[in-house]
C-alpha cells in the first residue's frame, strides 16, 4: 500500500516536491476516528513516545521523593534544545540522585538552538552529555533507578530494568507484546520498538481519556501531559514546533516529536490520541500535518481553534533575500 501525498512543497504556483505519509486519529475506546495511510504498517516512533517512557518515574515513586516540579517532569519527556536553562536543570535533577553528567549514557552532540552553538564555538567550549536532546529523559531514568536502588551501568541496555520497565508501560498502551524482532536502538542508545500507528495513537488515547488502562496508569500519563502543557519549554525549546503547537492551546494540545517524521499527541479534552509518520522522515513536513490533523480534530469542537491550527499547517518559503519563493503546506484528503 503506497501511502498518499499529505505535504506539498511550492515554487510559484507549482508544486516543486511533496511527501507521503500516514496518520491515525483514536479514541479511548481503540476507535480509528480519522486514518488515512498505512496505520497498520510497524513504524520506530522514536522520541515522540518519551512521555509513555517517563511513566515509571512516577510510577516508580521516584519523582515524589526527588520533589520533580512540573519543568521537570516536562524535561523528562524532552528533545530539547541545550540552551543554558535545559542544561541547568537536567543537571540539578540528576544532583537530586546524587549523581552528575558522567552517569548519562545518551551520549553528546552539539545543542539544536544554533545560537547556542555559536555562542559556545566562540568561548572555545565543546559540548557535554547535558547538551544531548535526549539528557532530560535519562535523567530521569537514572532517578528511577537510584530510587530502586539499581546498577546504573548499562542503564540503557534492553534488559536493564529501567528499560523493561519502559517496554511494559508501552506495551500495555498499546495493548501487544514488542518483541526482539521490532527492536531497534535509538539515537540515544536506549532500545526503541516499531508498532503500527494506530496503536500509539492508541496509546496516547488511552491516557488522555483514562480508558483501557489502570487508573494510577492513567494519572502518571495525564500528570506528565499536563506538565509539557504547562511548561513547554523544557520538553522543546526557543521556536520549536512542540512548543508553539502547545502554546496555540493552552492544556487542549500536547504534541512531541520525534526523529524521522514522527509525532505523537493527544487532545485531552476530547479523550482523542494521534500518531503520524512522513514516509521519507522530513520534519520540514511532519511539523504542517501534525498542526492540519489537530484542525481536523477540532473542526467539529472549536472552529476557530481549527482554524488556528490550520494556519499553521501552512509555512511559507523564502530564499536568502527574504523573498517569498513557496510554501510548504499540508493537504489532507476529503472527507
Amino acid at each position: 500500500m503506497e501511502n498518499p501525498v499529505l505535504v506539498e512543497v511550492t515554487r510559484g504556483e507549482l508544486v516543486e516536491s511533496f511527501h507521503r505519509g500516514a496518520f491515525a486519529l483514536v479514541d479511548g475506546e481503540g476507535k480509528v476516528v480519522a486514518g488515512v495511510g498505512d496505520i497498520d504498517r510497524p513504524v520506530f516512533p522514536r522520541s515522540a513516545v518519551k512521555l509513555l517512557q517517563a511513566i515509571p518515574l512516577i510510577e516508580t515513586g521516584a519523582a515524589a521523593r526527588y520533589g520533580l516540579d512540573e519543568k521537570d517532569l516536562s524535561l523528562a519527556c524532552a528533545s530539547h534544545s541545550g540552551e543554558p536553562e535545559h542544561l541547568r536543570r537536567v543537571a540539578a535533577m540528576l544532583e537530586k540522585g546524587g549523581l552528575d553528567q558522567a552517569a548519562l549514557e545518551c551520549g553528546v552532540h552539539w545543542p539544536s538552538e544554533p545560537e547556542v552553538s555559536r555562542d559556545m564555538v566562540r568561548r572555545g567550549e565543546a559540548p557535554c552529555p547535558l547538551h544531548n536532546n535526549c539528557s532530560g529523559k535519562h535523567a530521569g531514568f537514572l532517578l528511577t533507578a537510584v530510587h530502586r536502588g539499581e546498577d546504573l551501568a548499562g542503564y540503557v541496555g534492553p534488559n536493564h530494568a529501567v528499560q523493561l520497565r519502559c517496554k511494559a508501560v508501552i506495551e500495555d498502551l498499546i495493548g501487544h507484546s514488542l518483541n526482539v524482532d521490532v527492536c531497534g536502538t535509538d539515537g540515544c542508545s536506549i532500545p526503541t520498538y516499531a508498532a503500527p500507528l494506530k496503536d500509539f495513537a492508541g496509546a496516547f488515547a488511552r491516557i488522555a481519556s483514562g480508558r483501557g488502562v489502570e487508573p494510577q496508569r492513567a494519572e502518571a500519563g495525564q500528570a506528565l501531559m499536563r506538565a509539557c502543557m504547562a511548561e513547554p519549554f523544557e520538553m522543546s525549546g526557543t521556536g520549536r514546533a512542540c512548543r508553539e503547537l502547545m502554546q496555540a492551546a493552552p492544556g487542549k494540545v500536547f504534541a512531541k516529536t520525534g526523529a524521522e517524521g514522527v509525532f505523537c499527541g493527544a487532545l485531552p479534552e476530547l479523550g482523542l490520541g494521534f500518531a503520524l509518520k512522513i514516509d521519507d522522515g522530513a520534519t520540514r513536513a511532519s511539523e504542517p500535518l501534525v498542526a492540519a490533523v489537530i484542525a481536523a480534530a477540532l473542526q467539529k469542537e472549536d472552529a476557530a481553534l481549527a482554524e488556528t491550527f490550520a494556519a499553521m499547517a501552512r509555512k511559507d518559503l523564502r530564499n536568502w533575500r527574504g523573498t517569498l519563493t513557496g510554501e510548504v503546506r499540508a493537504v489532507l484528503p476529503a472527507d
